[in-house]
């Protein structure tokens, strides 16, 4: 058995493409996934396929939100819009007093679940980790490595290079939800803040570490970093870059949704999203590098990970973090507690090894 030893986690939104993902890098970590989401038909499809309970349970109806948790170690959300869902499921797992990790991109959700649940987390013992995903909390989680002995740094800059962008429909419904509520406008995290802005984001080139070389990037695309990193490092200036190419998918209207995903319609995950028979790999052919680098006068330090597909890579993420939350690996007990906080950062992402190329200071 894996280091789950059986214990059942639950996860909301099960169904969704990155959903399969941590369904099937669960069951291989030997946790006991209980499948939860609006959809029962969607639900049954994968819980056939990993022989697991299904828990239908909509946001808006708290005892069925209560009934998915029930007998729980922790609940896992997958399941965007977060501004719409995170609320909810973290209401029910502090009713359940279990632990709650998410996998938010949307920045203004992730400042929601912190202003909102902080003290309230902290009172009830419980640690709420929000953004435990590619983005969010891999940036987070490399610049925390990065900045080592550093108290404070000037700048942390986290540079992301995509060779494609296929939105899932979940990653369509969150930008617009989040470009809603910024009424249209960019954000860029400066002079120790959110800053939301009118002007078009510059065009910018970045050098990354080889293959890629110097691209072109869209200056200030701003993604969960900008509230997870400045969380806990003291930090000012975070700017986060997309290459060109990956930013023109998202866009686009006409780029198709990802292939790949958990289960087994769209693919049981192995090393990229985990399936324990090590079976046919179901991660898409997007590659990953994420730069990040962080100054403080004259010094400069980089991290980097390279990877295969941000939606599987998001899978080992967040398991990886359930599981030291669960077994008490932890620098803090509870709260609300972004990854470079929560967890050795060094020491996490070597355990990432299987998943990801990870190249530290």
């Amino acid at each position: 058995m894996g280091a789950g030893a059986g214990q059942k986690v639950a996860v909301f939104g099960a169904y969704g493409h990155t959903g399969r993902f941590v369904v099937a890098e669960l069951a291989a970590r030997g946790f006991v996934p209980v499948l939860s989401g609006r959809d029962a038909e969607k639900l049954k499809v994968v819980a056939v396929e990993y022989d697991a309970e299904a828990r239908p349970a909509s946001v808006d109806d708290p005892v069925s939100l209560d009934r998915a948790l029930a007998g729980a170690a922790a609940v896992i959300n997958c399941a965007g819009p977060f501004a719409t869902t995170a609320a909810p499921v973290i209401e029910a797992a502090l009713r359940a007093g279990i632990p709650y990790l998410d996998v938010a991109a949307e920045i203004e959700a992730n400042v929601d679940t912190f202003a909102g649940f902080a003290d309230r987390a902290r009172a009830a013992g419980v640690p709420v980790v929000p953004a435990m995903a590619f983005y969010g909390g891999l940036g987070d989680l490399l610049a925390t490595a990065a900045m080592g002995e550093w108290t404070a740094a000037d700048e942390a800059h986290v540079a992301y290079g995509l060779n494609s962008w296929h939105p899932t429909p979940g990653t369509r419904i969150a930008g617009e939800v989040s470009r809603g509520r910024r009424d249209g406008r960019r954000v860029r995290f400066s002079g120790g803040r959110l800053e939301y802005r009118d002007d078009a984001a510059p065009v910018l080139k970045w050098t990354f570490p080889e293959p890629l070389g110097a691209r072109e990037v869209i200056g200030e695309f701003t993604m969960a970093d900008v509230v997870t990193v400045p969380r806990h490092l003291a930090i000012p200036e975070v700017r986060t870059y997309m290459t060109v190419e990956a930013a023109r998918d998202l866009a686009s209207p006409e780029t198709p949704a990802p292939v790949g995903g958990g289960a087994a319609d769209g693919g049981g995950a192995a090393d990229g999203g985990g399936a324990a028979d090590g079976g046919a790999d179901r991660r898409s052919d997007q590659t990953f590098l994420v730069d990040v680098v962080v100054r403080s006068g004259g010094t400069e330090r980089r991290a980097v990970a390279r990877g295969r597909d941000i939606y599987a890579v998001t899978a080992p993420l967040v398991v990886e973090a359930t599981e030291r939350v669960l077994s008490g690996r932890t620098k803090v007990a509870s709260g609300v507690v972004s990854a470079g906080e929560m967890f050795d950062a060094a020491d996490f992402l070597r355990a990432l090894a299987n998943h990801a190329t990870v190249e530290l200071p």
